[in-house]
């Protein structure tokens, strides 16, 4: 798997508004650039999303893919688990930190794909996935 590329973001709200935000896999394509369509195939014990399908549209790259999370208290990771026509390694997570403004939350991403890609590019392309992710999970928390 790549190297991951990290960005952080502080939202104006506590922790478990921003996670409860997050675990709503459902309503990414209101907030998440990219993502079109989220099915939650599996629930764990619980209630938050176990794996799921995601439909994405981002820029070149348009596929459909599984991911397994998996959930703690401060912290969402996943990986793929069903690859997509493009999509053919996927690792991520959202770290969350309570701050004095609010929580800090930590994205990291690790993208994979068939097609052979100069590795900054896809850098590149992984940093403007999450820096339009902070921004919209912001925006659509603190409204």
């Amino acid at each position: 798997m790549a190297e991951r590329t990290s960005a952080s973001i502080t939202i104006a709200a506590d922790r478990e508004k921003v996670m409860e935000v997050i675990a709503d896999l459902p309503a990414y394509p209101q907030w998440a650039g990219g993502i079109r369509e989220v099915q939650v195939l599996e629930t764990g014990p619980d209630g938050r999303p176990a794996k799921a399908r995601l439909t994405i549209d981002a820029g070149p790259i348009k596929d459909t893919y599984g991911l397994a999370y998996h959930w703690g208290e401060q912290e969402v990771s996943w990986e793929l688990v069903e690859k997509g026509g493009v999509v053919s390694g996927l690792r991520g997570s959202y770290r969350l930190a309570e701050t004095e403004g609010g929580t800090q939350v930590t994205y990291e991403l690790a993208v994979d794909v068939r097609v052979p890609m100069i590795g900054m590019l896809r850098r590149r392309g992984e940093k403007m996935i999450i820096e339009a992710a902070l921004k919209g999970l912001k925006g659509y928390v603190e409204r």
